[in-house]
């Protein structure tokens, strides 16, 4: 839809074609480029179809829609399209109990489907506490629809989500991030992936709010982890204008979309921890994000660096572009007791996970290699082994986990950023008065 918005800023008339699924979400693209009267042809060619017979039907079946959009007189609204008047925001949208606010809130397609804690005024104010940027202070505008994601706006999410004050420099460096070309988000946000944010927190921080990364780390029950991610998902979602059908098109979906968020076992490391790796100081908190769309656990073949290393790459899925390792501290020690160090565990990995060419889309039909830019038809047996990765620097690892046998493997596109948190002056006072905030279980 951008191409042509682009076509049609150059006065050439320009029809888009577009599968059935999708004309609610070429309408809203067409709508963001500011040329919502873009004229759309549905047809019914198959999302990524190879298949001759079905294209030629599909597209025969729309040739005089075709022409008729091509030449049919412009009207007067697509002439001059009229702006949508904008209403008047209002401090306060709506009054009820509990139950009413969350009904008026799922009603208007604001939440995550999860019931909400109503954004009050005073909420949002004392989750502002957690920034000395000012209310109004634009952090990003996020797409599809380039809401401005103020920090009041962020602070609104925040609340909604259930967290605390102390995540606010988590939340704007996330904003901050998703926007940041390195990340990936303005394609894997809205595509069919069903891309997940996953983020990892460094630094100091990770201890001030309590951001769990030890048995059971990606699993509910801890407040930071499971609020955190929900609220970048509310934020990207109420701000951005991604929501679940209509511009976020994601064929499968994805439960990690609620919230994949982790801290680094830094302690237990025994590597330089992401950030550092990455050009952060040691005593920097920082916020990392990329987006996968697949997360598995696999067994170890073997409890030594063999065992470990056999297990990783024998199970990498040929259609991987970026892998992220979770590895337990007990076999990152252990790995680094035998003498590797993540460089060359990933120089290991894109040298030996390997698989036959019949296992990769490009044999079917796609023969250039995304990753590499390089043709590969010159390989004609369909036995041939191929590299799954060939760059070193796709392969990324972080410690966390627990105890136990498993190999955690966090796969999807190229593309990642880290941000370095900006804390509020009275960030020991803030840390002191929400420390508390943690669960204590009963023993049986």
């Amino acid at each position: 839809m951008y191409e042509a918005v682009s076509v049609e800023e150059l006065n050439k008339p320009v029809v888009a074609l577009c599968n059935e699924d999708f004309l609610t979400d070429a309408g809203s693209a067409a709508s963001s480029k500011g040329m919502p009267g873009l004229r759309v042809v549905p047809e019914t060619v198959p999302c990524e179809c190879n298949i001759t017979e079905q294209i030629e039907a599909g597209v025969s079946a729309a040739m005089d829609d075709i022409v008729t959009a091509l030449t049919k007189p412009l009207t007067a609204e697509e002439k001059s399209p009229k702006p949508k008047e904008a209403e008047k925001p209002s401090r306060i949208v709506f009054k009820g109990n509990l139950e009413e606010v969350n009904r008026f809130f799922y009603r208007r397609g604001w939440t995550d489907g999860l019931p909400i804690i109503p954004p009050t005024e005073e909420a949002v104010a004392e989750m502002l506490t957690g920034t000395d940027l000012p209310a109004d202070h634009v952090v990003a505008k996020l797409i599809p629809r380039l809401g401005k994601a103020t920090v009041e706006k962020i602070a609104i999410n925040a609340v909604m989500a259930g967290a605390l004050p102390t995540y606010l420099p988590v939340l704007i460096a996330g904003a901050q991030a998703v926007m940041d070309p390195g990340s990936g988000f303005i394609s894997y946000e809205v595509s069919t992936g069903s891309f997940i944010p996953f983020w990892i927190i460094n630094g100091p921080i990770r201890k001030d709010l309590h951001v769990s990364n030890g048995q059971g780390a990606l699993s509910p029950g801890d407040i930071a982890n499971a609020t955190i991610g929900r609220a970048m998902g509310l934020i990207i979602k109420n701000i951005g204008g991604a929501r679940k059908g209509v511009e976020d098109m994601g064929t499968l979906g994805n439960p990690g979309k609620y919230t994949m968020v982790i801290a680094e076992n830094e302690e237990e490391s025994p590597w330089e921890p992401l950030h550092v790796e990455r050009g952060f100081k040691r005593e920097d908190s920082t916020v990392s994000v990329s987006f996968p769309n697949s997360f598995w656990q696999l067994t170890q073949y073997g409890s030594d660096d063999k065992g470990i290393l056999r297990a990783i790459i024998y199970n990498l899925h040929p259609s991987t572009s970026q892998l992220c390792l979770m590895l337990t501290p007990t076999h990152a020690k252990l790995l680094a007791s035998t003498g590797w160090t993540k460089k060359e565990i990933a120089v290991f990995i894109s040298q030996h996970a390997r698989a036959p060419l019949y296992r990769f889309t490009q044999y079917y039909g796609n023969l250039l290699d995304r990753s590499t830019g390089m043709r590969r038809d010159l390989l004609m047996n369909a036995e041939d082994s191929i590299s799954i990765l060939n760059n070193p620097d796709s392969i990324w690892m972080f410690v966390g986990g627990g105890g136990g046998q498993w190999v955690g493997m966090i796969a999807g596109p190229e593309g990642r950023i880290t941000k370095k948190l900006e804390l509020p002056a009275n960030w020991d006072k803030l840390v002191q008065k929400y420390k508390n905030v943690v669960p204590t279980y009963a023993k049986y």
